[in-house]
């Protein structure tokens, strides 16, 4: 094994020292065998806890949107002769869960909405120093709805001011 002594005044030294380099992957290396096994071992034994749901309390100012699709024959739910949400259906979203809005008429009803609700409690500054005050949206999506029918819905509503957005699901029985 040659050992460099710099090549004398003459020429640069142009060697990479990787000594630091091993080191820091070594020192990785003992990090990972001794922390996978124990983060492992941690999580297989993580037990979730089961609550009774309650009924939650909503403000009267929460937005509520359903998003669902045509069936394959382009009939709306509520229609006669639905048949279900479907893939290939045409994306449908139900402003307050009662009427049925394009995207253009979903942002701007969304924003009147909010724009009145913040106007009612005093304006923006009003509303920002009581959080419980901002109204949030609430979207309950079909499941056969594809996701970019949800993803627009939700692009509107944030667009349109709305903060939070969050989702209304079936609770599922634990003991089932």
């Amino acid at each position: 094994m040659a050992i460099s002594t710099g090549g004398g005044a003459d020429t640069p030294m142009s060697d990479i020292n990787t000594t630091p380099l091993v080191d820091v992957m070594l020192v990785l290396l003992i990090i990972f065998l001794i922390a996978v096994p124990v983060a492992i071992q941690t999580i297989e034994k993580l037990e979730i806890p089961v609550f009774e749901s309650t009924e939650s309390k909503d403000k009267v100012e929460n937005l509520l949107l359903t998003v669902s699709t045509t069936d394959e024959n382009g009939v709306s739910a509520g229609e006669p002769g639905f048949a279900g949400a479907s893939r290939n259906g045409q994306c449908r979203v139900y402003f307050g869960n009662v009427t049925p809005v394009t995207s253009e008429e979903l942002y701007d009803q969304a924003f009147e909405r909010l724009d009145a609700i913040v106007q009612r409690a005093g304006g923006p500054d009003a509303i920002m120093d009581d959080p419980e005050k901002i109204p949030q949206v609430h979207i309950r999506g079909d499941v056969n709805a594809p996701w970019s029918c949800v993803a627009g819905a939700i692009y509107n509503v944030q667009a349109a001011g709305y903060p939070t957005v969050g989702f209304i699901s079936n609770p599922v029985d634990p003991n089932a």
